[in-house]
């Protein structure tokens, strides 16, 4: 394997000695300001068709659109990264999201709030990119809970997200909420570059144009009929094509990418067993982690009348599943303990193993003769942000393991990818499930409402619990691998 050069000395880069705490707290808060956009518009979407004049199938774009910007982005930001420097990265990621920011709290109308959505998903390669900034400045022996600290930003924004959104949205307006996420992304920003150091080891290199668009074009064919397939119905044209062309123009790029001196992702790389095992984990747990954004919320709030509903608000039933995304962070530290003790594919089965707990207890407080009550969602809830603590910080050191140091930013670029199919692919497929499960019971003001049915939340638990089983299954047969260091020199 070749040794990173610091592009100054014409060396190997020097093995960092002080812990960067300011920096490291910078770029969770960073990764925490990204993750804020992927929740913030969730109590926004039944009053979109109001507040920009719309259909609603036309505002559903504003949650489509960052979530397949955001896929894109966050393998090129990563191999952007790597060739001209992580921080330069960093800085054009918030900016974008405060751009955006900005652009939707100034829309009236639904094309400027969507161009807002678009450039605030250009932020979402943050967290690959703050892992790999940490190994460049975080000294050995302090990396794995910083990744794991890193990692567990995207959930702790999560959880902190809904409730964040509907507090200001029902008590100040919604553009106040894009007023202030605006304000959070330059105070990010500002805190990168007064604190994150430049990156001293690039690759360099002439990039790759179109290995770029390929991707782009790859991810747009896949993840569009995944999340507007129930939209456009799964049998219909537009959606079959899309399935077509995303595999024809996928076998494409691989062709042509292999046979390129400089391709945007190191295919050779991404074919080795540690890699694409620990990728493959990320799809079934990104898949686990989003049914339970899903199911949960729906239950909370739906009316008391229906099986198992709650009947709390937006603000309250967030309030009673924010504790996840702070158990997430605390469990990631446990995660990097783990990693120390037994190593990474033990932490990720771990994490698998506590998430797959989560399932069952919910299959049984759901499939149980006892009334459902708000503290058992809690307890499930919590069970799920534990272990995705445990297993999302322990991806990143798999693959920090497997990979050289100049290609960490494109190694986790594309896990990051990973995750995010495994997000939308829940989308796709519990959405499917609860949909076609939906039954019409009486509303809290005596109209009808319709909600899914106990055997629709059933069928999406036990697809995701076996998702966890798989994810568990799959970092166990990834081959130990030499614990993470970086040469003195």
């Amino acid at each position: 394997m070749s040794r990173p050069v610091d592009e100054q000395t014409g060396s190997p880069p020097a093995v960092p000695e002080a812990h960067p705490r300011l920096a490291v707290t910078v770029l969770c808060a960073a990764g925490i300001v990204v993750a804020l956009m992927q929740t913030i518009i969730v109590p926004l979407i039944p009053q979109l068709p109001v507040l920009l004049d719309a259909a609603p199938s036309d505002t559903s774009w504003a949650l489509t659109i960052t979530l397949l910007v955001g896929a894109v982005i966050t393998p090129i930001g990563g191999r952007l990264g790597d060739m001209y420097g992580k921080r330069v990265m960093l800085l054009a990621s918030m900016g974008c999201v405060a751009l955006g920011s900005v652009v939707c709290a100034l829309s009236a109308s639904l094309l400027p709030f969507l161009i807002g959505r678009a450039l605030q998903g250009l932020g979402f390669g943050t967290i690959a990119l703050g892992i790999s900034v940490m190994r460049d400045i975080v000294p050995p022996r302090h990396l794995g809970s910083s990744v794991g600290t890193m990692s567990a930003s995207l959930g702790v924004g999560g959880a902190l997200g809904l409730p964040f959104a509907a507090a200001i949205a029902q008590h100040v307006s919604w553009h106040a909420l894009f007023w202030a996420c605006a304000a959070a992304a330059v105070t990010a920003g500002v805190g990168i570059a007064f604190t994150v150091p430049q990156s001293r080891s690039r690759t360099g290199g002439r990039f790759d144009l179109f290995g770029a668009l390929g991707l782009a074009t790859i991810l747009s064919c896949l993840l569009l009929p995944l999340s507007k397939g129930s939209v456009w119905g799964w049998g219909d044209p537009l959606t079959v094509g899309l399935l077509v062309a995303f595999v024809a123009a996928a076998i494409g790029w691989w062709i042509v990418e292999r046979r390129r001196t400089n391709p945007l992702i190191d295919l050779s790389l991404a074919v080795e067993r540690p890699v694409l095992l620990t990728n493959i984990a990320s799809v079934a747990t990104g898949f686990a982690f989003y049914s339970m954004q899903l199911i949960p919320i729906q239950l909370l709030m739906a009316p008391s009348s229906s099986p198992n509903g709650l009947g709390l608000d937006m603000l309250t039933a967030s309030l009673v599943l924010a504790p996840s995304g702070l158990l997430m962070f605390v469990f990631s530290h446990v995660s990097a303990h783990l990693t120390r003790a037994f190593g990474p594919r033990v932490s990720l089965a771990t994490g698998g193993a506590v998430i797959g707990v989560g399932y069952v207890v919910f299959i049984i407080a759901i499939a149980g003769s006892w009334e459902l009550a708000w503290w058992v969602m809690l307890i499930v809830a919590c069970l799920i942000g534990a272990g995705l603590g445990i297993a999302y910080s322990a991806m990143p050191a798999l693959i920090m393991r497997a990979v050289r140091v100049e290609q960490t930013g494109e190694a986790n670029g594309v896990n990051a990818l990973m995750r995010v199919v495994g997000t939308s692919t829940s989308a796709a497929v519990v959405g499917m499930i609860l949909t076609w499960s939906m039954i019409t019971v009486a509303g809290p003001d005596g109209g009808s409402v319709t909600v899914p049915a106990e055997g629709g939340y059933l069928w999406a638990s036990a697809i995701s619990l076996g998702a966890c089983a798989l994810a568990a299954a799959l970092a166990l047969a990834i081959p130990p691998s030499r614990p993470l260091f970086v040469e003195e020199v």
